[in-house]
């Protein structure tokens, strides 16, 4: 008797596996943000509101120029994302960190370590040099000061000769770039400028922000700057437009000529 030779089995189709399950990427916090800030000086009849309700964030590695009218509140929006001013309501965040009730203890080593400051009037030390001025914020954090930490930050804005000048023989173009580099030499998260080219001339405000386009591009750090200036503003990423203590405009990539025909509507 003969027997049917066995079938090879035929293989069956494995169905794929699903893929796993994968959290959605986490995306970094804010450098800055503010949620529905309210400032007011003054009380009673006299009050003045000067940020009413603002929500705002400035994401890493953007630079973001913030305009209006004289009184809209541009220079108290600065002041109260850096821990210069508290706001009345709403909330206040670094990173992700909550700062708006923070002790002011906690606010100074802040702004010392993740915070830096250029101004219009530059607000050098007139007696020390442009080296020892860079070397001031790491002195004042109580940190230990590397020359060639200091020397580089003065290379890096184009001053590595200049060192061992006092502010009053530098050009005020050289003294805003000292002012710069001080406010670099600590790799701060966010730099908060408030006027940076306003006493410049048109050569030495191109150098200025053609140093904070590198400060955004070559080291994702945030840049948050108030201006009156279309040019500056034209430099920088985004504008964001206040009046009245509110925002009322965001434009992405804008002209010098556009950002200044949107500020000419807002002070009419």
């Amino acid at each position: 008797m003969t027997f049917p030779r066995p079938q090879a089995a035929v293989p069956q189709a494995v169905p794929p596996m699903p893929p796993p399950h994968l959290p959605p990427p986490q995306l970094p916090p804010p450098a800055v943000e503010l949620r529905s800030v309210v400032r007011r000086y003054g009380s009673g009849d006299t009050a003045v509101t000067a940020l009413d309700g603002v929500s705002i964030a400035f994401p890493p590695g953007t630079w973001t120029a913030v305009m209006g009218p004289s009184g809209s509140g541009k220079s108290t929006l600065l002041h109260c994302a850096a821990g210069l001013d508290r706001a009345d309501e709403g909330q206040v965040a670094i990173a992700g960190r909550d700062i708006t009730r923070a002790p002011e203890h906690v606010l100074t080593e802040l702004r010392r370590r993740a915070l830096g400051f250029v101004f219009q009037n530059f607000n050098l030390v007139g007696a020390l040099t442009a080296e020892q001025n860079v070397a001031l914020p790491l002195r004042l954090a109580g940190v230990r000061v590397d020359r060639k930490q200091v020397r580089a930050a003065l290379a890096d804005v184009g001053l590595g000769e200049r060192g061992g000048h006092r502010p009053r023989e530098l050009s005020g173009g050289q003294q805003q770039r000292v002012a710069i580099a001080r406010a670099m030499v600590t790799r701060p998260d966010v730099l908060f400028a408030d006027e940076p080219t306003g006493a410049l001339d048109s050569r030495s405000a191109r150098m200025v922000l053609d140093l904070m386009r590198g400060v955004v591009d070559g080291s994702s750090q945030c840049v948050v700057m108030v201006t009156h200036d279309p040019v500056a503003a034209a430099a920088a990423d985004a504008a964001v437009f206040l009046r009245d203590g509110r925002l009322v405009d965001r434009l992405v990539g804008a002209s010098a000529r556009d950002i200044a025909d949107r500020l000419a509507t807002l002070e009419g």
